[in-house]
C-alpha cells in the first residue's frame, strides 16, 4: 500500500496530530512530501503531495489570507497541509483550522520535534516499499504466467492474468472473434467488444484502446463478488497507438494488439473494476510478451499448415485422391472424410481467410485454406453445411452491403457438394461460378444456382450481346430497307419449331411467305436452317439482344425438342 495521511498519522516515530479535516478521507495516497514558504506554492504543485510548512510568509492568523492560501492548496489537489508549530507560531492558528475545515484540507500538528525531513523520509521509504512490493508481485505473476503458458497455452495465461488483476482477460483472433476467455461469466462482455478489437486491428501496431466506464447495473450477478465500479483516472497503459478512453457502461477495459508485424495477429482484453496498479501492470506486460510469443509461434506453425494443405490441394486437382489423403493425415483427413465445397475467391483474401479458419475452428471442424498469390485468389476445402461455410456467406452478405454503398467489392465461387475423387471438377465448377458473380456484379455464388436456373442470364454478357448482334445485323440491315421483316420471321418460326403453319398465323401471313422468308433468311447468312446448330444461336441471339420474347429475358417456348427438326419435317399440310 502507498503512504496514506493516515498512515503517516498512525507513524510513532512522527507524533502528528490531526487539526482539521476528521470528516474527510485519510486513506487517500501521498505521492510525495514537499516542503515550501512560498506564500503561493501551488505553481509547483502536481497533486497529491502533502505540504509542509511553518508559514513564515503566510499571516495564518488572517481568516482571509489563511482562507485563501487554503482554497488554492486544496484546488490544486494537495492531499494535506502539516503545520509546524514552536517555529514561527506556537500553536496551529485557529484562522488556518477553521479554513482547512471550510475547503475539507486535511490539517496535520507537525511537533517541534519532528523534523520535516523525517516526515519526507517516512514518505519516501512507504513509496520505495510500496514499490518494492509491487515490482516483487510483478514478478511473481510474471513466474506464474510463464508455468500457466507453458502447462496451459494461452487459456493458462489469460486464467492467472484474470487472477492477477482481480477481473476477466480475453484472446481474440486477427477477425475480433473471442478465441478463449476466463473467467467464463465475462464471455458476453467479451463478445460485445468484437467491434472495438476490428477497429483496433485497423491501426498500426503495437496499438492500445483504454474503454472505461460503469458496469451495467443488469449485469451484476455476471460477476460475482463485484463491487459498484467506477471510472477512475485514466493512465497510459503501454507505448503505442493509444484511442481515447470512451464510456461503455461496463468494466474498465484495456485493449492491446498482439504480434511483431506491422498487422496484428491477435488482441488481449483486460477487464477490471478500477485502474490497474503497478504489480498489475507488470502482469499485463508479462502476459502481452507470453501470448505474442505463442502467437508468432501459431503463425510459424500456421503457415507450415498452409504449405501442406497446398500440398494437398495440389495433389488432388491433379487426381491423386491417395496421397492427399496420406499426406493429410490427422490435420486434413476428417475434411476428406466427408462432402465438402470448393470455394475459390478474389479480393480481401485475408480477412475471407481468417474468418473461414476463426469459425472452423470454433466448431471444431478441419478447413483447408490456400492462396493463389499469382492469380490473386483463395482456394479453400470447406465441410459442406459447415460453421466455414456459414461465415464465408456472413462475408459475402457483409461486403454485398459494402458494394450497394460504393465500396469495395468481392467475388467468390462455391462449387457443389464434392469429395477427393471429384476436387478437379468443382474446383472448375467454383472458378465458373466466380466468373459468374463477377460478371453479375455479385459477391457470392454457388455452382448449383446456375444449374438450376435458367442461362438466359448469362446472356446479358457484353462479349455475348456484341456476338448476338453480329449473327443479326445482316437480317436487321435488309430489314431497315422496307424490303420485309426478316428478324420477325425468323423469331415466329423458331418459336414454333419449325411448324410453318403456325408460325405463319402468328405473323399473319401466308405460309408460302414464310417459306420464301426463310430461303432469304439462309441466302443472307450463308447457313442453313437445317442445321440444329444454327437454329440454336440464332434463337441465343435473338433472346440475347432482345428480340426473342420481348425484353430478352423472358422464357418463351424456345427450339427444345423441336429444334432439332429440319423445316421440311414440319410438315405444310
Amino acid at each position: 500500500m502507498p503512504p496514506t495521511l493516515a498512515s503517516l498519522l498512525h507513524h510513532s516515530a512522527l507524533h502528528l496530530t490531526l487539526r482539521a479535516g476528521e470528516g474527510t478521507p485519510l486513506d487517500v495516497p501521498v505521492r510525495w512530501a514537499h516542503v515550501s514558504e512560498l506564500p503561493d506554492p501551488v505553481p509547483y504543485m502536481e497533486g497529491g503531495e502533502l505540504l509542509l510548512t511553518t508559514a513564515l510568509k503566510v499571516d495564518a492568523e488572517d481568516p482571509a489570507e489563511a482562507g485563501d492560501y487554503v482554497r488554492r492548496l486544496a484546488a490544486a489537489g494537495v492531499v494535506g497541509l502539516g503545520f509546524g508549530v514552536g517555529v514561527n507560531y506556537e500553536k496551529v492558528p485557529e484562522a488556518l483550522v477553521t479554513a482547512a475545515a471550510e475547503h475539507g484540507l486535511p490539517l496535520l500538528e507537525v511537533p517541534r520535534s519532528t523534523p520535516f525531513l523525517a516526515i519526507s523520509k517516512a514518505v519516501s521509504a512507504a513509496i520505495a516499499a510500496d514499490q518494492y512490493r509491487a515490482v516483487t508481485a510483478g514478478f511473481a505473476a510474471q513466474r506464474e504466467l510463464t508455468r500457466r503458458a507453458l502447462g496451459d497455452g494461452p487459456e493458462g495465461v489469460l486464467a492467472a492474468l484474470a487472477a492477477q488483476v482481480d477481473g476477466w482477460a480475453a484472446l481474440y483472433d486477427a477477425a475480433g472473434a473471442v478465441v478463449a476467455v476466463a473467467p467464463d461469466w465475462a464471455e458476453r462482455r467479451a463478445a460485445r467488444l468484437t467491434p472495438d478489437v476490428q477497429r483496433l486491428r485497423d491501426r498500426q501496431s503495437p496499438a492500445t484502446a483504454v474503454i472505461a466506464g460503469q458496469r451495467n447495473p443488469d449485469e451484476g450477478a455476471e460477476r460475482p463478488g463485484a463491487a459498484g465500479d467506477g471510472p477512475g483516472q485514466e493512465e497510459r497503459p503501454r507505448d503505442g497507438d493509444h484511442e481515447q478512453a470512451r464510456d461503455t457502461g461496463e468494466d474498465r477495459v484495456e485493449l492491446h494488439t498482439l504480434g511483431t508485424g506491422r498487422r496484428p495477429r491477435s488482441a488481449l482484453a483486460v477487464g477490471t473494476a478500477a485502474p490497474l496498479g503497478t504489480a498489475e501492470r507488470y502482469a499485463v506486460h508479462s502476459a502481452i510478451a507470453l501470448l505474442t510469443l505463442t502467437t508468432e509461434r501459431s503463425r510459424s506453425l500456421h503457415e507450415a499448415e498452409q504449405r501442406i494443405g497446398a500440398a494437398v490441394l495440389h495433389m488432388l486437382l491433379s487426381g491423386e485422391a491417395q496421397h492427399a489423403r496420406t499426406v493429410a493425415g490427422d490435420l486434413y483427413g476428417g475434411l476428406l472424410d466427408a462432402p465438402f465445397r470448393v470455394v475459390v475467391a478474389e479480393y480481401r483474401g485475408e480477412e475471407l481467410a481468417t474468418a473461414l479458419e476463426a469459425a472452423a475452428a470454433w466448431a471444431g471442424e478441419p478447413v483447408l485454406v490456400v492462396p493463389e498469390e499469382e492469380q490473386g485468389r483463395l482456394v479453400a476445402l470447406a465441410a459442406d453445411g459447415g460453421a466455414a461455410l456459414a461465415a464465408c456467406a456472413e462475408q459475402a452478405a457483409a461486403l454485398e452491403g459494402a458494394a450497394e454503398r460504393g465500396g469495395p467489392t468481392a467475388a467468390v465461387g462455391v462449387s457443389a457438394p464434392a469429395g477427393p475423387t471429384s476436387v478437379a471438377s468443382a474446383y472448375k465448377q467454383a472458378v465458373q461460378a466466380l466468373a459468374v458473380a463477377r460478371r453479375r456484379g455479385r459477391v457470392l455464388v454457388e455452382h448449383e444456382h446456375l444449374a438450376a436456373g435458367s442461362v438466359l442470364p448469362l446472356l446479358a454478357d457484353d462479349a455475348v450481346r456484341a456476338f448476338a448482334e453480329g449473327q443479326l445485323r445482316a437480317l436487321r440491315d435488309h430489314d431497315a430497307t422496307g424490303r420485309g421483316d426478316l428478324v420477325a420471321s425468323l423469331r415466329a418460326w423458331l418459336s414454333r419449331h419449325g411448324q410453318w403453319d403456325a408460325a405463319a398465323a402468328d405473323l399473319g401471313v401466308h405460309r408460302h411467305t414464310l417459306r420464301y422468308r426463310m430461303r432469304r433468311v439462309e441466302e443472307i447468312l450463308g447457313r442453313s436452317l437445317d442445321d440444329p446448330d444454327v437454329r440454336m444461336e440464332l434463337w441465343l441471339a435473338l433472346k440475347a439482344t432482345g428480340n426473342g420474347n420481348g425484353n430478352g429475358h423472358g422464357h418463351g417456348t424456345g427450339p427444345s425438342r423441336g429444334a432439332g427438326r429440319r423445316p421440311a419435317d414440319a410438315g405444310d399440310s
